[in-house]
């Protein structure tokens, strides 16, 4: 049996932010006479229903929101590394010639098989919503987007993944996995300066107060 996520207020207020993004983007688009195509992106699709913590009420996810916006993109690419979830919005959807789905990582998806499809050369854009369950997306995929010049990012960036982690008062108890995690996000590891030295200094002037205090 598929298991919906269930998400709160915020999140709702996220879709909606989302779908009138798209909507509007969308529609300058679609004005632009010299762009052959434009495509919707979603690296975490997910299975396209949502379940309301509050009332346990079905809400359709960023993918149903996408497909009904007016005028329609031409194409649309979704993603999830869930297997089960892709299936379901499979099932939801139906077969449609513009709508292509991908059962693995957005990472290599991304590069290898989706941004090769809207090139600034070849005249085609691209919408790319990341919104990942966590620490998910690396660096390399932002920093193709933005050379390529044709793909616009709407990204959520995990700071509870992080927070809970990552950027603990004591790095050295962090695990190496998630410091791993974290540098490929970041694109190297020149965040740890910026995230552990204001511990470090916090941590050294709450010592010399409580020492001056004794």
């Amino acid at each position: 049996m598929q298991k919906y996520d269930e998400i709160g207020y915020w999140s709702e207020i996220k879709l909606d932010i989302i779908r009138k993004y798209a909507s509007a983007y969308s529609t300058i688009m679609n004005k632009q006479k010299s762009i052959q195509s434009y495509l919707y992106i979603d690296a975490f699709a997910g299975a396209g229903v949502h379940i309301k913590k509050q009332t346990r009420e079905f809400i359709t996810g960023s993918p149903l929101n996408a497909l009904v916006i007016s005028p329609a993109f031409p194409e649309f690419h979704f993603i999830d590394l869930d297997g089960d979830k892709v299936d379901k919005l499979r099932q939801v959807i139906g077969d449609r010639r513009d709508v292509l789905f991908y059962k693995g990582d957005c990472n290599r998806i991304l590069l290898v098989d989706v941004f090769p499809k809207c090139r600034y050369e070849d005249y085609r854009r691209a919408l790319c919503l990341l919104d990942p369950y966590g620490l998910n997306v690396n660096w390399e995929v932002l920093q193709k987007a933005g050379e390529m010049k044709s793909v616009e990012i709407f990204y959520n960036f995990m700071i509870m993944d992080a927070n809970m982690n990552v950027f603990w008062r004591s790095p050295d108890k962090v695990q190496a996995s998630q410091i791993a995690r974290m540098d490929a996000v970041w694109g190297d590891d020149s965040w740890h300066q910026a995230a552990y030295r204001k511990h470090q200094d916090c941590s050294v002037k709450w010592r010399k107060r409580r020492l001056t205090k004794l």
